[in-house]
């Protein structure tokens, strides 16, 4: 199980008095540097990046509930993204993950990305994670206490996932 200062260390809490009102109801806000070497050839951020900070983001989510320990198994059934303004370098993005909806073995994630050089949302995501046995052929329920810490961190932020 992970311990929470290792959390902490991966993502900020929504606690942060600097938090945007944008992202207030998110109770996992992972902040991610823009690196020059992400940029296209358009000189904006890859559309390819974005997958890959939403994947870094709902680590530091599963994290923060203590699930991301080397046991459990996830894979991604299925993302989006929409893209609203583009992001160049340099920039810093704060990306709010919570739990759209809770289900039997799946959760489905909601992610907003705020730009702090522009004070904006520049794109907003979701996806599909499906929680597996440890051989990964199964679907796997998850177990009540897990349902209650989620519920409970989702409640501090005055969010209430669909189940």
């Amino acid at each position: 199980m992970t311990n929470s200062k290792e959390a902490a260390a991966f993502s900020v809490s929504n606690s942060v008095e600097n938090t945007p009102d944008e992202l207030r109801q998110y109770p996992v806000i992972h902040s991610q540097p823009v690196h020059w070497g992400e940029m296209d050839a358009f000189n904006h951020l890859n559309n390819v990046v974005f997958y890959r900070y939403a994947e870094s983001a709902r680590i530091g989510y599963l994290r923060a509930l203590g699930m991301f320990d080397g046991s459990m198994v996830t894979v991604l059934a299925q993302s989006s993204c929409k893209y609203l303004r583009p992001v160049i370098y340099p920039d810093t993005l704060l990306l709010g993950v919570r739990c759209q909806r809770l289900g039997t073995t799946s959760i489905v994630m909601e992610y907003s990305y705020y730009s702090t050089a522009q004070s904006a949302v520049v794109a907003t995501a979701d996806a599909v994670i499906v929680r597996l046995d440890s051989d990964g052929k199964t679907k796997l329920p998850w177990t009540s206490e897990e349902r209650e810490r989620l519920v409970a961190m989702e409640a501090e932020v005055d969010h209430t996932p669909e189940t």
